[in-house]
């Protein structure tokens, strides 16, 4: 059992953080270790929601660019996210973790509709709740979902798990080695410099409502149990 520093958080993964090392879709086993990971932390008394990403599959904005109408891609993206979710959800549940699907549009047949209220009773019953199909609103990242439901379930951490990125860099890592790497930011830092923590609006939202948040990489061992114990990985962005 890991220790634990907070009391509640919500896990924003993206799509591209499913897939592993694969080129698309969702990796079996980076669901198992996902799972494994939130089962330990569960059990430590975290009471854990998630937001998943779907541009593992679908992505809208790049949909619109090749021609196709923008609120029909934003829609095609937020069933990419209720797939995601569905996956999830089975990994927990094989790992024994009782688990709900929320979704922003209505799908009942296989996710319960968003409810704040049932949310909150279902995380303080020591479930994982999945917020899918982003806000429901077409023009909207699920990075601005994520800081919205983390909000609204008073969350005390937003936790941004990336692929293979250990947190924010002043350029991208991957073609510029030698950028630097950010321990601590001021959300208005993150905004001056257009930093890639979350898109802007996103990060607004946390800013005004004073919410912190930790960008990581999912991929390193035992990631989620470390930054849930408070192990000062990534980068954290706070006030």
């Amino acid at each position: 059992m890991v220790s634990r520093k907070y009391g509640r958080i919500l896990l924003k993964l993206s799509g591209e953080a499913l897939m592993g090392d694969s080129e698309y879709g969702i990796d079996p086993e980076t669901i198992r270790t996902i799972a494994k990971q939130l089962k330990t932390v569960i059990e430590s008394g975290v009471q854990v929601a998630v937001v998943v990403g779907g541009g593992n599959i679908w992505r809208g904005e790049e949909a619109a660019g090749q021609g196709m109408d923008r609120v029909t891609a934003d829609y095609a993206g937020m069933l990419a996210t209720i797939i995601n979710a569905l996956a999830l959800q089975d990994g927990l549940e094989r790992q024994g973790v009782i688990t709900r699907s929320q979704s922003a549009i209505t799908v009942q047949a296989v996710a319960e509709p968003y409810t704040r209220r049932r949310a909150i009773r279902h995380l303080e019953k020591g479930r994982v709740v999945i917020f899918a199909a982003g806000t429901g609103n077409p023009y909207m990242t699920t990075d601005t979902a994520a800081a919205l439901r983390a909000i609204e379930i008073n969350a005390e951490i937003l936790l941004m798990a990336k692929n293979r990125v250990d947190g924010v860099y002043e350029a991208d890592p991957l073609t510029h080695p030698e950028a630097k790497k950010y321990s601590r930011l001021s959300y208005l830092d993150a905004l001056k410099m257009r930093l890639e923590v979350m898109d802007s609006t996103a990060l607004s939202l946390c800013m005004d409502n004073s919410l912190p948040i930790i960008v990581f990489d999912l991929q390193a061992p035992k990631s989620i149990e470390r930054v849930v114990s408070g192990e000062p990985i990534g980068t954290l962005v706070h006030d």
